[in-house]
């Protein structure tokens, strides 16, 4: 359970987690007011799913397969993590020279 402040702070996590399986429920001054839950497959209604299939045969979309990220992506990028946005503008900027 989330309260809205959290969910909409946290929106990405909250839907990495539900992408996985997980249920949200929202808040609303400890009054629930809604779920977050994954879509069922087959769930869409079949133009969605054939104009979603179109874009894939295009290349244009790739759907999801489900599962857990792999873990490279969870791992921290260059820098270890720390460095800010500007201390990697910065240190782009002095090796291009």
């Amino acid at each position: 359970m989330v309260k809205i402040s959290n969910a909409k702070a946290h929106l990405s996590r909250h839907l990495e987690y539900v992408r996985r399986g997980g249920r949200i429920r929202i808040l609303d001054r400890d009054t629930p007011v809604a779920d977050l839950v994954p879509v069922e497959p087959g769930a869409l209604d079949s133009d969605d799913d054939r104009l979603l299939a179109a874009l894939e045969r295009r290349g244009v979309l790739r759907r999801g397969r489900g599962g857990p990220l792999p873990r490279e992506l969870l791992r921290p990028g260059p820098g270890g993590g720390r460095a800010g946005v500007l201390d990697a503008l910065l240190d782009e900027r002095r090796r291009s020279r």
